[in-house]
């Protein structure tokens, strides 16, 4: 079975529990195929039936909790576990996007893979990242194995980002500090314009980021890819004291701005594109 896992380079969810897109009603509910997993569970783990593999996944979505532990049970340290729906989510990915971190630690006590990753290019890790889920981001990095949790924090999605970016340029200043005491690199570089998390913080003009970042040894002379410092962003913005926090840490030769018609937030409107709210695919059974 293929494995989408993650590729090393060189407060609270923004779930909508009441989209009729994503959320299905409780009616919606009884015919989902969970009454039959009763009767199917004590053959989960030697199963090959196709549509069976999805258990897991569609309890999750539907919030069966019995189900989901009984399951979860009978799958330690198996790649059930670690079953990919048609958006390559695993059951972990959809535990943080229904926020349910119970369910995420079960998952990470039985052996779930934490370092796979969706369509997206995500990790379970950047969605709660991404959506400022502290009670999932708490639960993942307490329980996923050291090598595991640094894989996780150093990958790169798909929009060329990894966790701290995404904690930064949402501004979850928690996050941030939790990532950083945990490891992960202040000074990663984003792989589409070379920003790192205290550029990303001027962008948002969020001063006390920009103070959190400096604090815990962000580098203020790092340059993007167009050769721009943290403190060349505060050209033409509004925040004064950034500027004034920037300005004595930013080497004299660093100060002007380089000769380049490149603007360096000309990024931010894809990123913009990369904050679509995170949904899931139901799994149909028996024709339901």
């Amino acid at each position: 079975m293929d494995r989408h896992r993650t590729s090393l380079h060189p407060s609270h969810m923004d779930y909508n529990r009441d989209s009729k897109d994503e959320k299905p009603s409780t009616d919606e509910r009884l015919d989902s195929g969970l009454d039959s997993l009763k009767e199917e569970e004590s053959a989960l783990d030697n199963t090959d039936h196709r549509g069976r593999r999805h258990v897991a996944p569609s309890a999750i979505i539907h919030e069966a909790k019995d189900y989901i532990k009984q399951i979860i049970e009978l799958s330690k340290n198996t790649e059930f576990l670690d079953t990919q729906n048609d958006q390559r989510q695993t059951s972990l990915h959809l535990a943080v996007i229904t926020n349910q971190a119970s369910v995420c630690e079960r998952l990470l006590v039985a052996g779930c893979d934490p370092t796979l990753v969706d369509g997206n290019g995500d990790t379970a890790l950047h969605i709660a990242c991404r959506h400022g889920n502290l009670p999932c981001f708490s639960v993942i990095t307490q329980n996923c194995l050291p090598h595991h949790l640094s894989t996780a924090m150093a990958a790169y999605n798909y929009h060329g980002q990894n966790c701290l970016h995404l904690a930064s340029v949402h501004g979850f200043l928690s996050l941030v500090e939790n990532l950083v005491d945990l490891g992960a690199d202040i000074d990663a570089k984003e792989q589409r314009s070379g920003r790192g998390a205290l550029h990303l913080a001027v962008d948002q003009q969020n001063l006390s980021l920009v103070q959190l970042l400096l604090k815990k040894g962000a580098d203020p002379n790092l340059l993007t890819s167009a050769g721009h410092t943290p403190f060349h962003l505060t050209f033409g913005r509004d925040n004064e004291q950034i500027r004034q926090e920037l300005y004595s840490l930013t080497k004299p030769g660093l100060r002007e701005l380089p000769d380049s018609e490149d603007d360096d937030t000309e990024e931010e409107d894809e990123e913009e594109d990369d904050d679509d709210e995170v949904g899931y695919d139901d799994i149909q059974w028996n024709g339901h």
